[in-house]
């Protein structure tokens, strides 16, 4: 049976899409975003998380460790026994009735709320050949789909989900290639195709995080809302920048770059430029 590595589950959610929700977050991503708050997410494999912070310095990690802590093959025994939580081991192989017993078990609540389930990540149509097959157990369970994609993927991979993809939550980072590129590692020029090929196929949601100093400017926002113009879209959220995923970068001896948080008057301003 097919497998992949998710890195977290939430239930309960109310900021992935309509209703109550479901979020299955798959580990892997192919863009690397400067501001993300979730870089445990970037890695395809199972990773080993270090909050210095909360280590009492009890010893139990050493003596659980198979390699007194020289050596670490991802065992998890560390984080299992730690009583503080310091060390966290992120990634763990599912299979496809194993996340579905999670998602079935909230149906009342989507049926209740006109919620769902929704596959984010990372980026989660790296792992195509699941995603596919958890998408196509929900629609035949009659819970709402939805994706949400940072759409850096060929279209092929588009069509293969869509006949059981109720919704795309499609991020929007920067109009601008090289700014796009800068930032988050690739070019958005397939992003951009994609999104219009995807347009009028399916019910979209455009979410675009504003992140001061990078996207912000009046005429960089400008460019994107008349993208925006000849895409099909049913809702467009602009995600105001948070600094959370700093001490994940710092768990995992990543260096952090921090930018300006936005204002909420910056917010209203750059609403309007999108007329919402």
């Amino acid at each position: 049976m097919e497998k992949a590595i998710i890195f977290d589950i939430q239930h309960s959610s109310f900021v992935d899409g309509p209703g109550i929700r479901t979020t299955v977050f798959f580990k892997g991503c192919n863009l690397m975003c400067k501001w993300c708050h979730n870089p445990e997410s970037w890695s395809s494999k199972p990773e080993l998380l270090f909050y210095e912070d909360r280590c009492i310095h009890c010893g139990i990690c050493e003596r659980v460790c198979p390699f007194k802590l020289n050596d670490c093959n991802l065992c998890g025994q560390c984080a299992h026994y730690c009583p503080k939580e310091a060390r966290k081991l992120c990634g763990k192989n599912y299979t496809v009735d194993e996340i579905f017993d999670e998602i079935i078990n909230d149906k009342k609540f989507y049926d209740n709320s006109g919620g769902g389930a929704t596959f984010s990540g990372g980026e989660c149509m790296l792992q195509i050949d699941f995603l596919t097959e958890i998408l196509k157990k929900c629609k035949e369970a009659g819970i709402h789909t939805a994706v949400d994609t940072a759409g850096c993927v060929p279209w092929e991979r588009f069509e293969r989900i869509l006949p059981y993809t109720d919704l795309f939550l499609y991020d929007m980072k920067a109009a601008t290639e090289e700014i796009h590129k800068q930032y988050t590692g690739v070019s958005n020029k397939l992003i951009l195709e994609n999104l219009a090929r995807l347009s009028g196929k399916a019910e979209i949601f455009i979410r675009i995080p504003i992140i001061p100093t990078v996207n912000d400017s009046e005429e960089e926002l400008g460019k994107m809302a008349e993208i925006l113009k000849g895409i099909k879209v049913s809702k467009i959220e602009l995600l105001p920048y948070h600094s959370m995923g700093e001490r994940k970068f710092e768990a995992l001896g990543k260096s952090y770059r921090k930018f300006p948080t936005p204002t909420q008057e910056d917010m209203e301003k750059h609403k309007k430029i999108f007329g919402i």
